[in-house]
Parts: structure tokens; C-alpha cells; sequence
């Protein structure tokens, strides 16, 4: 191919948190950078939209590690972004509130409380509580620990140092539990946020488990403004180092130079037939869409089409979106998620929702219900909440609608409607008459996760998050094709930060630098963290704001 005049440093596809994580440290190191992005708002799953002038946003329902000297505070220090951003801790108290057939439990910001109120729950199992609490903290700092680990004799004592995580790290978790835990209903407390992950406990890595339910022991935080706010901060701290990003782009192919030796990423071309040339490329996307679709089978190697035929992708979901007039306060809601499941076995109860006759039941049994408007004061009008209802389903149940275009067809619409109905059936189990103070509904689906986020069969984790997905065996930033590197869900790790932390690898390897050094906190850069629960301590501009939304929304009503 006849090589073309570079237009950009790099060029990334796609602007979810690890593309603009990437593309910041890039551009600030003097690069030019162009972020492509096929929706008309960048963020991927991040990004919010508004329904009647309420706010949602699909992949952001709450945050950890934002403490002092946490990773998660950290990295948007590092990244320049802290000072534009606030965050709401979640009910401290309870920023998890496990639902589970007619017995609840709260899971309290702080470890040592989670003990106290467990044992206090299930006495018999005190020591077991202990026992598996500590590991499970233990074998999280192992894994966070694993990049510092650096120099010779640091290296020779890893195995004694990650010792927990070398002993459970090839294990589910549901083998590990197993072994700690006895009573049926305090398994199914712990292992809740499975649903962070998607994955049914004997299908789950016990190493990831552990990172995920650590990630929260010390807080959780939603940001104001949704994850739109992360959005608008990075992209304008990206603007602010002469970085480009372009919306309504969508990128058809990868463009390589090859020879008889290697292969290379030169450039992308976009849907509408533009070229584009660059000197690195990396793809946000994951990698089915990345290798199977931007490059193509026939340009990569057996052992990758191998790999690629192996991976499985995460769970796809049913994401119900609702504004309400009702006090949600009086009906039992406050700024803590809801995990809402029947009393079974949790690897039943997956399997389940996994089912492919979708309309069997009348009521979906199991949902992550979550208000938004708690969660973040600031949104809230006086009057109106949003809440948004997600349950986990298998994409095959979509199949027949896999290649609905832009207008949904009648099919397709009905079959929503009773998947909505099915929705709501389940959430009045939690909040009785909900349909009654129903203001506006829209149900979000796997054809909406494919058309808006562009991921495999919809999935919302990117890889399955199975020992077979993850660490040594996961993707890696940098591909078999030279100049080409990816990011994102699939790479280091899923989820809100994840995804970002991988994006920062990625620019550490394009730089030749260490991550840790691009993650540095930036002089002058401090997190605002309010009570979601408690607004005396409101600044008077987010006082001021608050009200005038209250006021506004009040002239509305009465104007109508």
C-alpha cells in the first residue's frame, strides 16, 4: 500500500473512559490526538441523555476508591480532571441494600461494620465471617499491589507477598465461599454484587470478586451531573491539550500496511469513505468489534482467531428508564443501589435470567433498582425523581431483532412493551403501585446497547470476567499488529474506573513510560465529596443551584 502523510499522532476509536483517559495523557505530552465517535455524544457507556429534561446515565451507578490517596481519586487527580468534578457519597450507612426473597440486609462504607453487622445476623457463622472478610481484603490488596512490586529483590519475595491471591487466584468463588461460608442467605449477601460483573458465582473468579466488593469498602460515590460530568470533564481536558474529538464518526475499518514480515496500523477510514493517517492507532471498542470487524479475519494470525473464537462476552441487559411523581423517600428508597433477588441458590437465579424464553414469567425476579435523583441532590426538581431499573438477560432472546435498523419495527416494539410490563411487574414487588406515579418509561435493550455503544451482543462488562478473561489471560493493550493497541472493559478491567486505569496503560506503553508516573497526582487538583444524605454542608452555589431547579420546575407546573 502506498504510504499516506500522517495527519495525527493518534487517532482513537471510541470515547468511552478509556479512550479519553488515553487520549489526555497522549495529548498532554505534546501529541496530537483525534477521539472518533460514532454516537453524536461522546462517553460510551459514561455518557448521560435527558427523557423529558431528566437525567440518565446507562453505566454509571456508583464509584469507589475516591478517598484521600485512593486509586480512584488518584487517577483524577493524575488526569487533571478533580477539580471540575463532585461527588455525592452514597447512604454510608447502607449504599447497598440487599433485597433478597422477604430478608434485607445493608451493607455499610467500612469493613470492620460489615463484620460486626453479619456476625450480628448470623452468629453461628462469626468466625467464618472473619475468615473470609479478611481474605477477600487480603487477596484485593494483593492484586493492587502487584504494579508496585518492582526491582529485584522486591520480585524474588512476589509469591510471599501475594501469597492469598497465589493460594485462591485459580478458583471461583463460588469454590472459595464454599469452603468459609455455610448459611445459604449469608452466601447470597456476599456474593450480591455478582451483579457487578454479571457472572453467577461458579462461573466468577474469585481474585475479580474480591477487587469489586474492596472497591467499595471504604465509600461509594455517584457524580453530579451523572456520568456526563466524567465526560465533560475529560473532553475538556483533552480540548485543553489540543486534543480533537469528532462525534457522528463512525469508523469503518482499520487501514494496515503490510509486507511479507509484518503488519501494520496506519490510519482508519470512516463510514463515509474519508482516510485518515496516523502514527499509532488504538480501539476503544472491544475486541470482537476491534479484530473481527475494523480489521478483519483474514488479516489476523491463527493464534488471535483462536483466542477470538474462545472469548465469551459478558451478560447483556434490560435497562428501564423512569420518571416518577412520587415520594420514593416514603416508599423505602434512599441514595443506596437495591439488589432485588429471590431466595435461591445465586448460580440458579442466573441461570435463570440467562433463559431464553423471556416472556415465560409475569415478573422478572431479580433487578438493580437505583434513583438517581438521591443519589445526586442536585438533579432533583422538588417534585419529580428518575430511577433506573436494570436486569441481566441472554441476547439470544433479541436474536430475531439483531438487525433492526434505526426505525424499530412493529415486532420489535411490542415485544418491548411487554418486557416493560414485565419490568414493572417485578419493581412493584419493591415498590408497590409504581405504575401509578409513572410520569415517562422507556426501556433500554440489547438493540439499544449494540446502536448506541457498539459492543458484541450487547454485552455491558465487555469480556466475560471468568479466570479465563481476565489477568495474564485477558487482552492485551498491545496488539499482534503493529502501532495498533486497544483499551477499555476488556483490557485491564471492566467498569467505570477500570476502564480509565486501562486507558492510562495503554498511553503508558505508546509514551514508553511507567503508568504510575501518568497517574500522579497534579499539584492543586482536589476532589469535592458531599453527603448525598446530608445537606447542611452544601456550598452555597449547589444550595443556590438546587433551589433554582425546585423554583423552575414550579413555575413549569403551574404554567402547564
Amino acid at each position: 500500500m502506498e504510504k499516506k502523510q500522517q495527519d495525527w499522532d493518534t487517532i482513537i476509536i471510541g470515547s468511552g473512559a478509556g479512550g479519553l483517559a488515553a487520549a489526555i495523557c497522549l495529548s498532554r505530552e505534546g501529541l496530537k490526538v483525534l477521539v472518533l465517535e460514532k454516537h453524536d455524544v461522546p462517553g460510551g457507556w459514561c455518557h448521560s441523555f435527558y427523557l423529558n429534561g431528566h437525567r440518565f446515565t446507562p453505566g454509571v451507578h456508583y464509584i469507589g476508591l475516591l478517598g484521600e490517596g485512593e486509586s480512584t481519586s488518584d487517577l483524577y487527580k493524575g488526569l487533571g480532571i478533580a477539580n471540575d468534578l463532585v461527588f455525592f457519597r452514597m447512604n454510608p450507612d447502607a449504599y447497598e441494600h440487599c433485597w433478597i426473597g422477604d430478608e434485607k440486609f445493608d451493607y455499610p462504607s467500612n469493613l470492620e461494620e460489615l463484620k460486626e453487622r453479619l456476625a450480628k445476623r448470623f452468629p453461628q457463622e462469626k468466625k467464618n465471617i472473619e475468615k473470609y472478610l479478611t481474605l477477600v481484603k487480603n487477596v484485593s490488596t494483593q492484586i493492587y499491589s502487584l504494579p508496585y512490586i518492582k526491582g529485584f529483590w522486591q520480585k524474588l519475595t512476589t509469591p510471599y507477598r501475594t501469597r492469598h491471591m497465589g493460594k485462591y487466584g485459580l478458583f471461583s468463588l463460588k469454590r472459595v465461599i464454599n469452603w468459609h461460608i455455610k448459611d445459604p442467605l449469608l452466601k447470597n449477601i456476599l456474593n450480591v454484587q455478582c451483579g457487578d460483573h454479571g457472572l453467577q458465582p461458579r462461573k466468577a473468579a474469585f481474585p475479580l470478586h474480591c477487587a469489586l466488593m474492596s472497591h467499595y469498602f471504604n465509600g461509594s460515590y455517584y457524580p453530579m451531573g451523572g456520568g456526563g460530568a466524567l465526560i465533560k470533564a475529560k473532553t475538556n481536558a483533552l480540548k485543553k491539550h489540543n486534543g480533537k474529538i469528532r462525534t457522528s464518526t463512525g469508523v469503518k475499518k482499520i487501514i494496515l500496511e503490510e509486507n511479507s514480515k509484518i503488519k501494520k496500523a496506519v490510519g482508519v477510514e470512516l463510514e463515509n469513505g474519508e482516510k485518515l493517517y496516523a502514527k499509532n492507532i488504538i480501539s476503544n471498542a472491544d475486541p470482537g468489534i476491534t479484530y473481527l470487524k475494523l480489521i478483519g479475519e483474514e488479516k489476523l494470525s491463527k493464534k488471535l482467531l483462536k483466542k477470538l473464537s474462545k472469548t465469551k462476552y459478558s451478560c447483556t441487559s434490560l435497562m428501564l428508564f423512569l420518571t416518577v411523581d412520587l415520594d420514593v423517600k416514603k416508599a423505602g428508597l434512599d441514595s443506596g443501589n437495591i439488589w432485588l433477588m429471590p431466595d435461591k441458590d445465586a448460580d440458579e437465579f442466573y441461570d435463570g435470567l440467562m433463559k431464553e424464553d423471556i416472556l415465560k414469567d409475569d415478573a422478572f425476579e431479580g433487578m438493580f433498582i437505583s434513583c438517581t435523583t438521591l443519589k445526586d441532590p442536585s438533579s432533583y426538581n422538588g417534585k419529580e425523581h428518575s430511577l433506573e431499573v436494570i436486569t441481566y438477560i441472554n441476547y439470544d432472546s433479541f436474536k430475531e431483532f439483531e438487525n433492526e435498523n434505526e426505525e424499530r419495527s412493529k415486532a420489535y416494539l411490542e415485544f418491548k412493551e411487554k418486557l416493560t410490563q414485565k419490568m414493572l411487574n417485578g419493581l412493584e414487588k419493591a415498590i408497590p403501585n409504581i405504575r401509578e406515579h409513572i410520569i415517562h418509561q422507556d426501556l433500554g435493550t440489547p438493540i439499544t446497547n449494540e446502536y448506541y455503544v457498539n459492543s458484541t451482543r450487547g454485552n455491558v462488562y465487555g469480556t466475560e470476567k471468568s479466570l479465563m478473561h481476565i489477568g495474564p489471560f485477558s487482552y492485551k493493550p498491545k496488539s499482534e499488529i503493529e502501532n495498533l493497541y486497544l483499551c477499555g472493559a476488556s483490557i485491564l478491567s471492566h467498569g467505570v474506573a477500570g476502564a480509565a486505569h486501562s486507558g492510562v496503560e495503554t498511553a503508558s506503553i505508546i509514551l514508553n513510560c511507567e503508568a504510575d508516573s501518568l497517574r500522579e497526582p497534579q499539584p492543586g487538583q482536589e476532589l469535592t465529596i458531599l453527603e448525598a444524605e446530608d445537606s447542611t454542608n452544601y456550598p452555597d452555589w449547589l444550595a443556590k443551584k438546587i433551589e433554582h431547579r425546585k423554583t423552575r420546575a414550579k413555575a413549569k407546573s403551574l404554567v402547564d
